[in-house]
């Protein structure tokens, strides 16, 4: 009996969002199973260090700067990672916004900065390296959502929105593009510490609120992730899509 692997070896990850928190620590998992990597966030600069531990590992990377907003720049990461590494086997959809701000008192403009980041922006990576993963017939996206997709949230009403917009793009172009073999599937975690929502952390009456719905006590930590990334990048994954996984520790389960 042939068991699937867990590993990434010789796999091309494409990450999205990589240059800090969670982005970070999940392309040092892809590289730690495994992965060569194309690391992308809007600054080079931010990823530099990032690049340095990833090749400290043995990894080949490619460091190559995106704004998920504009579409030209998208195409332009596809195509320097089709030329640096002929193919993309895995893509990690992890740039995003978030704001704290009550629905009466959202304007237009934080309205669109947020939408055309975390949903359109990862519809349209998923269209364009989609298309280099249809063409290869193989490919997996890992679509990163959160908890705030899956259930209502006081004053966040807008990352609310866009994060369940990607709990539904997951589960059409996991339909559409199975005969491709692509593979779409989402991963929700809970509230992580990162420079994102450090303001939350450090309110103690959220702190002791946001706990007492954790069942397993403790809050997400970014290696959290680890498990449910690596399964779903790898062959291990193969008869799963269209899935959003929440990694929350039983907080969506009652």
């Amino acid at each position: 009996m042939n068991f699937p692997k867990l590993d990434l070896a010789d796999k091309i990850a494409v990450l999205v969002g990589a240059s800090r928190g969670i982005g970070r620590s999940m392309a040092l998992g892809l590289g730690h199973a495994g992965a060569d990597l194309v690391v992308s966030s809007r600054t080079k600069s931010d990823l530099e260090s990032l690049a340095d531990e990833l090749r400290e590992m043995g990894r080949k990377v490619l460091v190559q700067p995106a704004d998920v907003r504009n579409l030209d720049s998208i195409k332009a990461l596809s195509d320097a990672s089709v030329a640096t590494f002929g193919r993309i086997d895995i893509l990690v959809n992890n740039a995003g916004l978030g704001h704290h701000e009550p629905a009466f008192d959202v304007t237009e403009d934080r309205w669109d900065s947020i939408v055309d980041t975390n949903l359109k922006g990862v519809f349209f990576c998923c269209q364009i390296i989609g298309k280099v993963m249809a063409q290869q017939r193989k490919g997996k996206i890992i679509n990163i959502n959160s908890t705030f997709g899956l259930v209502g949230i006081p004053n966040r009403s807008v990352y609310c929105a866009s994060k369940g917009g990607i709990s539904q793009l997951t589960k059409a172009l996991a339909v559409e593009w199975a005969p491709y073999n692509v593979h779409v599937n989402a991963i929700a975690p809970t509230s992580v510490r990162t420079p994102m929502n450090e303001a939350l952390h450090r309110d103690p009456k959220w702190r002791a609120e946001w706990l007492s719905r954790l069942p397993i006590g403790r809050f997400c930590e970014p290696e959290d992730l680890y498990g449910a990334l690596v399964f779903l990048a790898s062959d291990a994954s193969d008869m799963v899509t269209g899935v959003t996984l929440p990694i929350d520790g039983g907080w969506t389960a009652w």
